[in-house]
């Protein structure tokens, strides 16, 4: 992982209403994601999946390249949550709140004998996570593991609340002006 941990020395730090957020290829698409770091996060991911998955699912817009990429080197078909309702049957609704938004998110084509895997970005204030996981709960399936890119350890996570655990690649403290890594590829258990 060595291009993901180098990259995040040159990601700058923005500050958003009081949340410092983190600007990176991977989770923003600026600057520009370079096809070697989308490689490198997409083996990493899939090393981690484990087997008898039936489909990847990623929340709308930033979980869309990561899963996009893993689908096609394991032949896993992909899912997205979506942030905009169709009115299709058995559509699931689910509010999210992050650190610096709230709004609506709709699950489609998940059943109840389907074993996923979610993939995201960034675990930070687990609100969108959180969101997800209760959904899937309610329609049933089998939430076989989170995966995600990046975790922030010195937020508290929404994510703790649920009875789910997250793997992530790398661990980051975000501050005014470093990411500081703290781990790389660790199991987060509740």
């Amino acid at each position: 992982m060595e291009e993901l941990l180098a990259s995040l020395d040159e990601a700058p730090i923005i500050e958003k209403d009081g949340y410092q957020y983190l600007v990176h290829p991977i989770s923003n698409g600026v600057p520009t994601l370079e096809p070697t770091l989308l490689r490198e996060v997409t083996d990493e991911v899939v090393d981690t999946i484990g087997e008898d998955v039936d489909k990847i699912v990623v929340p709308e817009a930033m979980g869309i390249h990561i899963g996009t990429a893993v689908s096609l080197e394991t032949d896993i078909p992909l899912t997205v949550i979506r942030k905009r309702q169709y009115g299709l049957e058995n559509e699931q609704q689910l509010s999210k709140e992050t650190g610096y938004a709230s709004s609506e998110m709709y699950i489609n084509d998940i059943h109840p004998e389907d074993r996923i895997v979610v993939l995201d970005d960034l675990l930070s204030t687990g609100g969108t996570l959180a969101a997800i996981c209760e959904g899937l709960e309610k329609i049933g399936c089998d939430i076989a593991d989170i995966i995600v890119v990046f975790r922030k350890v010195d937020t508290e996570s929404a994510l703790e609340e649920t009875a789910h655990r997250a793997t992530s690649l790398v661990d980051i403290t975000v501050a005014e002006d470093s990411v500081t890594v703290h781990g790389a590829r660790s199991t987060i258990l509740k």
